[in-house]
C-alpha cells in the first residue's frame, strides 16, 4: 500500500496536465532514494524519501461500518488511518544556477502538491483506489523533521533546502465479516446487584414481489410477540426483541394475498425472506 502511495505520488509529479505550467518540475525525474552523501543522480531529479510512518491518533475511531447487501449484512471493521511523510528535495544536474535550478523545482513541486489537497482519484494506484475518505494531503507538514541539520548530519551529507508532505492513508485493520440480518445482545444490571441477564435478538428481512423486487410498506408482525414493523423503499424491515424459537410472521400490503410464514428465530438470512402474491 505505501508503495502505491508513491506511484501516486510519482504520477501527479509527472503528469503532463498538472505539470504544463512547470517546465523544470515537468522535465525532471521523480526519484525516492535516501540523500546519503552517495546519492548523485545523472539527471534532475526531484527526490521524495519517505522518512516516517506513523498512526493519526486524532483520525482513529472504533465505530465498525455496517451495510446490508441483499439478504446479508457485511460489517466493516475501522481502517488505521497512517501518516506517510516524505522529505522532498531538488537534485539540478547541468546548467550555470544550480541553486535557482534548486530553488525553482522546489517552487513548483510545492504548487503542484498544494493545488491538491488530497490526492486526485484518477491517479490513484493498487490499494488506494477507492479509499474513503479521500487521501489528503498536507503540504508542508507543520511538524515536518525536528531538526534539519541532524537529519542531513545523519545522512553524510550537506544541509539542503527542503519541504515535507503527509499523506493519510487507510490501513484495514481486521478483515470484513459477512452474515445473516441477526444479532443476540446480553445486557444485565452491574455486579453487586440483583443480576438480571436477557437476550435480546434482532432479525431482519426483505418482502418482495413474485419479480424480485421490493415491496414498500408492507406491514410485518411477529404474531407470536406482538411486535411489528413496517418495509422501507427497498421492502426491508427490521424487528427487535424478538423471541427465540419458532415464531410466524404475517405480511400485510396493498394489492397483495395476505401472507404468513413459520421462521426460526435465530435463522438464515433466506428464513426471512417473504414473497407476496398479486390479488
Amino acid at each position: 500500500m505505501i508503495r502505491d502511495l508513491s506511484a501516486t505520488l510519482e504520477a501527479v509529479l509527472t503528469d503532463p496536465a498538472l505539470t504544463a505550467d512547470f517546465p523544470e518540475l515537468a522535465a525532471s525525474t521523480v526519484t525516492f532514494e535516501r540523500p546519503t552523501d552517495t546519492f548523485s543522480p545523472s539527471s534532475t531529479s526531484l527526490d521524495l524519501f519517505l522518512f516516517d510512518i506513523r498512526e493519526n491518533l486524532e483520525l482513529r475511531t472504533n465505530e465498525p461500518q455496517v451495510e446490508r447487501i441483499g439478504r446479508e449484512v457485511v460489517v466493516r471493521q475501522p481502517p488505521r488511518r497512517i501518516d506517510c511523510s516524505y522529505l522532498v528535495t531538488a537534485w539540478p544536474v547541468g546548467g550555470t544556477e544550480l541553486p535557482l535550478q534548486e530553488h525553482r523545482l522546489l517552487s513548483q513541486a510545492l504548487q503542484v502538491l498544494i493545488r491538491n489537497p488530497t490526492l486526485p482519484a484518477p491517479f490513484l494506484v493498487g490499494q488506494l483506489v477507492g479509499q474513503e475518505p479521500p487521501l489528503p494531503t498536507v503540504v508542508p507538514e507543520v511538524d515536518g523533521l525536528k531538526s534539519a541539520a541532524e537529519f542531513w548530519t545523519s545522512m553524510s551529507n550537506q544541509l539542503r533546502a527542503s519541504f515535507t508532505v503527509s499523506v493519510t492513508i487507510s490501513v484495514p485493520a481486521l478483515p470484513s465479516t459477512t452474515g445473516p440480518i441477526v444479532t443476540t445482545k446480553v445486557g444485565g444490571f452491574a455486579p453487586g446487584t440483583l443480576r438480571i441477564d436477557e437476550t435480546l435478538r434482532q432479525i431482519g428481512g426483505q418482502v418482495i414481489d413474485g419479480a424480485g423486487n421490493g415491496v414498500e410498506g408492507a406491514i410485518v408482525d411477529v404474531l407470536d410477540a406482538g411486535l411489528r414493523a413496517v418495509t422501507d423503499a427497498e421492502g426491508r424491515y427490521l424487528l427487535s426483541r424478538v423471541p427465540a424459537g419458532n415464531c410466524t410472521l404475517r405480511v400485510v400490503a396493498v394489492g397483495f394475498q395476505v401472507a404468513t410464514k413459520g421462521v426460526p428465530v435465530p435463522g438464515s438470512p433466506h428464513d426471512y425472506e417473504i414473497t407476496l402474491a398479486p390479488l
